[in-house]
């Protein structure tokens, strides 16, 4: 089958999805990715297509991040997310079976599948189901433990307002796709989980067991890794190899800490940088810095900057692992055993920091609006000088370990097209 994998927004929304696409590869099916142009070297190095979508992810989420008005935010996104439909739309008209998609394009991938005639299916790095266990991620009530009642609640709020954003773009859409208008309730039903359409959720049960009142349709998969740099070896790329500055640092001293922020911060290198080196003075640690799209930029005897690491290969050297609790962040720290400091700046990252201090695998997280030298100085401290969180962690790794979201969605596709 030529399957399209739709993903977009900061690396993490889309480097997951290279190990997934590698298990439907070696199934025998083709993949294409409709992401952004920013991607394109990460998804080609495994061998796939790319179907290239418009916009600029660091805008968004700079407009998410500085400070604007919720006005001017609303107007970012709404445009951004406008484009984008019409991407998806004419990245599936290239030859498509069947579209997977991620959360944030999955009302546009809904209305797209309808419209060309395709069978579709969500797969989330986070919950977007309403349920009685938890509050989803960008709910208005705080992070954690609540009743039944209020957790739906809140669920049907977040869903509320995030449709706020799709309302003018969905029936924009519908008519380039010349459907009803019936369509676009359908397409938003099924985002929600409504209506029979399949969702995997590529999170261990380990780490957010999955809801007894989700409809059966919903799974809690499992994660799914980004697949190793040039691991495919028709790739005449080189397999990737660590720097010889990297393997020097890390025989030169006890497992240093890792601080990095992925695509949050885009531009902020020069403010955090001394903020980062006075943290880790304080904790009495050596750290390993990712630059990431803030341009981080640290140097010091006891601190070594790196560009992209592989976290699969980094992050078991680690003494504790710093960083803005994305899901795909999240679930590697995990799966390392390492200790997690989370310092969250958006979206669904105060959802995950809260879930990893609830699990007992690292301290109570630093929001990245609060964060300070002496906050994260301390919290990394107690990441790594507290036993319990490395014990709890390692628990964690075990369990994550059994699991294979990849080919649970592998076996769904298959079963979807089939029917």
């Amino acid at each position: 089958m030529r399957i399209m994998v739709v993903t977009a927004g900061s690396r993490g929304d889309v480097a997951p999805y290279t190990g997934l696409a590698r298990r439907l590869s070696e199934a025998g099916h083709h993949v294409a990715f409709a992401t952004h142009h920013t991607f394109t070297d990460m998804v080609r190095a495994g061998g796939f297509e790319v179907r290239t979508l418009p916009g600029d992810p660091q805008e968004l989420i700079r407009a998410r991040t500085e400070g604007r008005s919720e006005a001017e935010k609303k107007r970012v996104t709404a445009e951004f997310l406008s484009n984008l439909g019409e991407g998806v739309a004419e990245a599936a008209e290239q030859g498509t079976d069947v579209i997977l998609s991620s959360l944030g394009q999955a009302p546009l991938s809904c209305l797209v599948a309808e419209g060309l005639g395709l069978p579709s299916m969500g797969v989330y790095l986070a919950p977007a189901v309403p349920n009685d266990a938890f509050a989803l991620p960008g709910s208005d009530v705080p992070a954690g433990p609540g009743t039944p009642l209020s957790n739906r609640a809140a669920g049907e709020r977040t869903l509320d307002r995030a449709h706020g954003l799709y309302a003018e773009v969905l029936p924009r859409l519908a008519r380039r796709l010349r459907l009803p208008e019936a369509a676009v309730g359908t397409a938003w039903r099924r985002w929600q989980g409504k209506e029979g359409w399949p969702i995997s959720h590529g999170v261990s049960p380990a780490v957010l067991p999955r809801p007894a009142d989700w409809p059966p349709e919903v799974d809690m998969a499992g994660y799914w890794w980004p697949e190793p740099p040039s691991a495919d070896v028709s790739s005449l790329t080189p397999a990737w190899q660590p720097p010889e500055e990297l393997l020097s640092f890390l025989a030169a001293g006890p497992p240093p800490v890792f601080l990095g922020f992925g695509s949050m911060a885009p531009g902020l290198g020069e403010r955090l940088g001394p903020l980062i080196v006075d943290a880790v003075r304080r904790a009495g640690t050596r750290a390993v810095v990712q630059a990431g799209w803030a341009g981080l930029d640290v140097a010091g005897d006891q601190v070594l900057t790196v560009g992209d690491v592989p976290h699969d290969w980094l992050f078991p050297r680690m003494a504790a692992v710093v960083h803005h609790a994305g899901a795909g962040t999240t679930g590697a720290g995990l799966r390392a055993g390492a200790p997690t400091v989370a310092v969250p700046v958006m979206a669904d990252q105060p959802f995950w920091a809260s879930r990893v201090y609830e699990l007992g695998a690292g301290p109570a997280p630093v929001p990245f609006g609060e964060l300070s030298a002496e906050r994260l100085g301390e919290a990394i401290r107690a990441a790594v000088e507290e036993p319990g969180y490395r014990r709890r962690a390692a628990e964690l790794a075990r369990l994550i370990g059994m699991d294979d979201g990849a080919e649970r969605v592998l076996r769904r596709v298959e079963a979807i097209t089939t029917a």
